[in-house]
């Protein structure tokens, strides 16, 4: 994993080929990550994965997450891995958030291929970044669980439906805005044993 002087190195090769991707950079618990325009974060890995002398050719993770209450509210993080040097490096792209996750009205499809049930209200815009499974074939299955559990629609995603969920769920249950709650549980056993 490169160093914090590393981390800026590495910023400062990538503003000078791809200006503008780099927005900051982190060294928090010895994990080195670039924070990175939404816009440009296909630029930024395609840069790593084939600029010689960075060769970030694995991408072994890509997840997401829900800051919630702060502003912009999702990013979407990629662990790229050096194999040769043993290396890692953290890329994260922010997204500005959209209404609210909870249960929504039935007012049609919004992407090819969804049904209705689980699909959102026309008006609600999803946030979205490009999808990097062209580069990194193994994206395919993470950005579709991203997808399905946070609603970050990757721009094209060769196949974005639902992957964990039922087709007919609706709405994002790992946002933290998502009603958690249910229905009471009867155990049938204990109902009967102690009545």
């Amino acid at each position: 994993m490169p160093d914090a002087p590393g981390l800026e190195l590495i910023r400062g090769e990538i503003e000078r080929d791809c200006p503008g991707a780099v927005l900051a950079t982190s060294f928090d618990r010895a994990q080195a990550a670039l924070i990175v325009d939404p816009e440009k974060v296909i630029d930024v890995l395609r840069w790593l994965k084939d600029q010689p002398g960075q060769r970030y050719d694995f991408l072994s993770s890509l997840h997401a997450a829900d800051y919630l209450p702060a502003q912009p509210r999702f990013a979407v993080h990629y662990e790229l891995i050096n194999r040769d040097r043993v290396e890692r490096i953290r890329v994260k792209a922010m997204l500005e958030a959209s209404p609210p996750a909870g249960p929504v009205s039935d007012s049609g499809p919004s992407l090819p291929g969804e049904s209705s049930e689980s699909s959102p209200p026309a008006d609600e815009a999803l946030p979205e970044i490009d999808s990097c499974v062209e580069l990194f074939p193994t994206a395919e299955a993470q950005e579709r669980e991203v997808f399905d559990f946070f609603g970050i629609v990757f721009r094209g995603h060769p196949n974005l439906t639902r992957i964990l969920m039922p087709d007919d769920y609706v709405g994002w249950p790992q946002r933290r805005d998502f009603p958690v709650g249910g229905e009471p549980v009867t155990f049938t056993y204990s109902e009967g044993r102690y009545d």
